[in-house]
């Protein structure tokens, strides 16, 4: 039987060039039987290796566009600047550059990408766009981590990896042996060994281990990590350096420090927290108040040049995930020499603050410090001595301390209120809290989490101190025109800060656009929609309209979420690198040494926006753990029916919050088949076409569990109820406000506390049948009636 040449093959592509062409249709042009069709592949493949064809989804194959990639002139445009960061790519192709000298991210189009994959270090010409900027990669400076986790796929002889990061090309060659033994339902760990060269070019990677069964929860936790860079495991440098440490605090370096031994500084923390990086100390004045707050002196430990802060830099901040924490430090250092256990001598970074009555700073004071804990209070502790709760059990220490808390009480409350007043926003949101079996391994439950309000005042009283501190030291380094590392939060986006005003009055709270630029007017309408069945999905569209806070360089921007011209982090610098930054800077103010701004300044703005980007990807291993744990709690729940509350609406469907467990899941727009849904102007509601039966953000609706895809993190419902409403809605101000419109009106996580994501929550009225194709089921049971037929739509 005669070989098939490749050179046949070319040809039967250039008939129909430059249209792809499945195999099978290949095989009737070249005349040959189907039968033959691996072998067609096979020559196939040597022409993909040639870089001559290039291989698409569903075995089809086009020849090589060799299309020049964009000249400079196409795109240069003045200004045209170099830009250099990591790219990060969106699953649906375009990308983002994080500039490394800081400033707006630079979006990058596909064809602009160039042989770059995501998370690669590139350099790019950047240009002005009616949105932003726009660049294209001109080179490839560092490759992205080489290790990847993905799914052996097999077909016949053929072989290739299909990654599990969407953000990576869906097809990478499999180089070298499949992998022996069982490697079906496996997830492998690969690393790639041939990036692309060019725009079409496919990599090449090897398997070197197999990780484990897809589905299992380490597996899976495990592909997060990977696909995120996140090593857990300090490398041997990082380790024999935090062995060095000594045991104990040398007496030289006492020397110079302000002593704080005889002063009664405690730490108040979780009860399970092993690393202790803040203390505070107040009591009550003629004028007002004195508080002095210490914070852990991790920079005397942690020096530039070290392998221990070049690992502390790559990690950003630590990340805490339901079962464990992975630190930004060796615990050598995060829970002993830079941790405040009680009645050991340790260093610090200081700053004694002098409050008045009406909670204005008078005076503050900065300085280096030796300090001895006089006692490890606990939040519970400190709220039970204060008569907050009676819920939690005494804590001795905390007893002892009771007028000294009261005071400190008395302090924390003046200055929230006066937070308040100037227009600091706290948006209250449930998060989910993961509870896990008695091994820690596998999810039991996933509660809102639920704060006793004693215990939370507790929280409160260490917070106001730490935003307090962070404050005060912002303004004494912006004062002597010292570069440092803020935290920025700037004011919402127009055109979103218009829409939000829009949707509150569509959901029946009259908000201005002009109050809701306002700070003090948006903490005014917060208070007014507190306790509403609104609440939580205003506060909810209200954060998705604010700018994501961020580390930069910029004094002058302030933060709008904290009504604040002020601020940076710098009292966590165990597990933020950024704190630890500001405190170098510190310690040069504070010890005279000239600084020479013109180099500090953009190194530290590098610091800022790399620390940015890991902050991020924290945020997304975080989330992406807790969904995995809530997606594994739910695997063994199909065919349950859960109440539930809209949480949000867009042209991909609907997401529904489970009231128990604390769950979402997606009702997508293709299952709700008894009718055309369309989402409205505001992308609040879907409505129906025909029978004009709407799904609005916010609504209670009972929903059954129809699939849970692990490894995609993903819970997929069928609605079982609707509310009795058609065209003509409730008659209360819900309604109203939506015919005649708009009346005319965070710090990341944690409303910028120095002590620390939000979620949504969400839950019938007449319930209507789900169709007559639907039987009778108990819950958790089968359906009765045969296959639920189902009518694609195009989503809009």
């Amino acid at each position: 039987m005669k070989k098939i040449e490749r050179e046949a093959v070319m040809e039967a592509l250039r008939e129909h060039a430059p249209r792809a062409q499945h195999v099978a249709e290949l095989c009737g042009r070249m005349k040959i039987s189907k039968k033959r069709k691996d072998e067609v592949l096979d020559a196939l493949d040597e022409l993909v290796k040639l870089g001559m064809v290039t291989e698409m989804p569903g075995l089809r194959f086009r020849i090589r566009r060799q299309r020049p990639m964009p000249t400079l002139d196409a795109i240069q445009r003045p200004p045209v600047s170099k830009v250099r960061g990591v790219m990060n790519r969106n699953p649906k192709g375009f990308a983002f550059l994080t500039p490394e000298e800081g400033g707006e991210d630079v979006f990058i189009p596909p064809r602009f990408q160039g042989a770059a994959l995501h998370g690669d270090r590139v350099e790019i010409l950047a240009k002005p766009s009616p949105k932003g900027r726009e660049g294209k990669v001109v080179q490839v400076l560092e490759r992205r981590p080489s290790r990847f986790t993905a799914t052996l796929e097999k077909r016949g002889k053929r072989a290739w990896l299909t990654p599990d990061d969407p953000r990576l090309p869906d097809r990478i060659e499999l180089i070298g042996d499949v992998p022996k033994g069982k490697t079906r339902d496996m997830a492998v760990i690969a690393t790639m060994k041939r990036f692309p060269q060019d725009t079409d070019d496919m990599p090449g990677a090897e398997v070197v281990d197999i990780l484990g069964v897809q589905g299992m929860t380490a597996v899976e936790v495990m592909k997060i990590k990977i696909r995120e860079g996140v090593v857990e495991e300090f490398d041997e440098r990082v380790l024999a350096e935090a062995r060095d440490v000594p045991d104990e605090v040398p007496e030289e370096d006492k020397v110079g420090r302000r002593d704080l031994r005889d002063l009664d500084l405690c730490t108040i923390d979780p009860e399970d927290a092993r690393d202790h990086d803040d203390a505070i100390y107040c009591e009550r004045t003629k004028s007002g108040w004195r508080v002095v707050v210490a914070i852990a002196d991790v920079a005397h430990y942690v020096r530039p040049g070290t392998a221990i802060d070049a690992s502390a830099l790559e990690r950003g901040c630590s990340i805490y995930l339901p079962d464990r924490a992975i630190p930004m430090l060796p615990r050598e250092l995060s829970s002993h020499l830079a941790s405040l256990i009680p009645d050991t001598d340790r260093l610090c970074m200081g700053v004694e603050i002098n409050v008045t009555r009406r909670g204005k700073v008078r005076s503050a004071q900065l300085f280096e410090g030796v300090m001895r804990s006089r006692a490890k209070l606990t939040y519970r502790g400190v709220a039970r001595a204060l008569g907050l709760t009676d819920k939690v059990r005494s804590q001795p220490e905390a007893e002892k301390r009771r007028e000294n808390l009261e005071q400190l009480k008395e302090l924390a409350m003046v200055l929230r209120k006066k937070r308040h007043d100037r227009g600091a926003l706290e948006l209250d949101l449930p998060e989910p809290k993961v509870i896990l079996d008695q091994h820690g391994v596998e999810p039991i439950d996933v509660q809102r989490s639920k704060a006793d309000p004693g215990v939370k005042v507790a929280y409160q009283m260490v917070e106001e101190m730490m935003l307090l501190a962070n404050e005060t030291v912002a303004a004494e380094l912006k004062k002597r025109d010292v570069p440092a590392i803020y935290r920025i939060h700037g004011k919402p986006d127009e055109k979103k800060i218009m829409n939000f005003s829009q949707l509150a009055a569509a959901l029946g709270h009259d908000l201005s656009v002009d109050d809701a630029r306002d700070p003090k007017e948006l903490t005014s309408f917060l208070k007014r929609i507190e306790g509403s069945d609104e609440a939580d999905v205003l506060q909810y569209l209200l954060l998705r309209s604010m700018q994501q806070a961020v580390y930069g360089i910029d004094s002058e921007t302030g933060h709008f979420g904290l009504a604040t011209k002020d601020y940076l982090h710098f009292t966590s610098p165990i597990r933020r690198y950024p704190d630890l930054a500001v405190h170098r800077v510190l310690k040069k103010v504070l010890r005279g040494e000239p600084i020479d701004a013109v180099t500090l300044r953009p190194h530290l703005a590098s610091i800022a926006a790399r620390s940015s980007q890991l902050e991020r990807r924290a945020f997304v291993v975080e989330r992406d753990v807790v969904n995995l744990y809530r997606a594994i709690l739910m695997r063994d729940r199909v065919g349950e029916d859960f109440d539930g509350r809209i949480a949000s609406v867009d042209r991909y469907g609907v997401r529904v919050a489970f009231d128990d467990p604390y769950v979402e899941a997606l009702i997508p727009l293709e299952a709700l088949d008894d009718d055309y849904y369309e989402l409205d102007e505001l992308g609040i509601r879907l409505v129906g076409a025909r029978t004009a039966q709407i799904y609005e953000l916010g609504e209670r609706i009972q929903v059954e569990l129809e699939d849970v895809n692990i490894a995609g993190r993903e819970i997929r419902a069928l609605p079982t109820t609707l509310d009795q409403r058609k065209t003509q809605r409730r008659t209360k101000t819900r309604g109203r406000g939506r015919d005649r419109g708009p009346k005319g009106k965070d710090d990341s996580r944690k409303g910028g506390s120095g002590k620390g994501g939000s979620r949504r929550n969400r839950s019938d009225a007449g319930k209507r049948a789900r169709g007559a194709s639907k039987g009778g089921k108990g819950k958790g049971g089968k359906k009765s009636g045969g296959t639920r037929k189902r009518r694609s739509r195009t989503k809009r």
